[in-house]
């Protein structure tokens, strides 16, 4: 009975060995055997991921995403998925990577990995072009539009933690009356534009996306200065160390070469890389 036991219970460590050698590199397998990294990214985030005019995808985010497939070796595709179906993990190999300036919270790393940091963004306040108030603190009590699921949505429930390494310390200032959740796209944007307090009273997004509206001819403004600083990470499902590992590498290297500078300064005008 006892040597019964003993075989059965090498036997199990057996198999406990040979399954986490099959899982282990699962996604990095998968992508070098079918040559292709799908990337799980928006459409409609300028300028970070957006279509362009001939129909393709562009951006900062896409920029990075392609730069790491090169150093992978592999061809990149991209998918877009909901924003809160990417930040639920389990993603059940529909697609290997997000590169979506994802902010890599205590609470997404119990379901997702994130293998490193590739750029930091202020985030910011954002009114009507009519709005008499100059202080953030005068959008207190009222309407303000975010991104469900976001660190933004986060900030304005007094509910945010970002525990990043090198982040500067944030406090709250505003308190909403009103918290109005936008999905798809930026929508909450269109809002703004129709007049000061005629849906909206303000937006909280990060200060690049901002900056590309008021580009476009927006009637808006930004109000005071960054509220806190944003730190975006590649994010990928939970458990392929090996992929985990490899894309770290990638990224760092890309950093050290300055591929990641120049992809900032290039889409943004200045370095996003550092919170300096």
């Amino acid at each position: 009975m006892i040597n019964t036991l003993k075989t059965l219970a090498s036997a199990t460590a057996l198999l406990a060995t040979f399954a986490t050698a099959g899982t282990a590199g699962e996604t990095l397998d998968r992508v070098k055997a079918e040559n292709m990294l799908t990337v799980g990214t928006n459409s409609d985030w300028a300028p970070q991921a957006f279509l362009n005019d001939k129909n393709e995808m562009d951006g900062f985010d896409i920029d990075v995403a392609r730069a790491i497939a090169n150093e992978l070796g592999v061809d990149v595709e991209f998918v877009t998925p909901g924003w809160e179906v990417m930040t639920a993990g389990r993603w059940s190999g529909r697609w290997d990577i997000v590169v979506g300036s994802m902010t890599p919270t205590a609470k997404r790393a119990e379901v997702l990995d994130f293998p490193a940091v590739y750029y930091f963004t202020p985030a910011a306040f954002v009114v009507h072009n009519d709005f008499e108030g100059t202080e953030i603190e005068n959008l207190n009590g009222k309407t303000v539009g975010v991104t469900p699921a976001s660190t933004f949505h986060q900030y304005l429930q007094h509910s945010l933690v970002i525990d990043a390494k090198g982040v500067p310390a944030f406090d709250y200032k505003v308190t909403p009356g009103e918290i109005r959740t936008y999905g798809a796209g930026l929508s909450e944007f269109d809002d703004l534009r129709l007049g000061n307090g005629t849906r909206l009273d303000g937006i909280l997004q990060s200060l690049p996306t901002i900056l590309k509206a008021v580009e476009s001819g927006m009637p808006i403004k930004q109000l005071g200065d960054p509220v806190f600083y944003e730190p975006l990470s590649i994010a990928i499902d939970k458990g392929d160390d090996e992929f985990k590992a490899e894309v770290a590498e990638i990224v760092e290297k890309l950093r050290e070469n300055g591929t990641l500078t120049q992809l900032s300064q290039k889409w943004y005008g200045v370095d996003y890389t550092t919170t300096n």
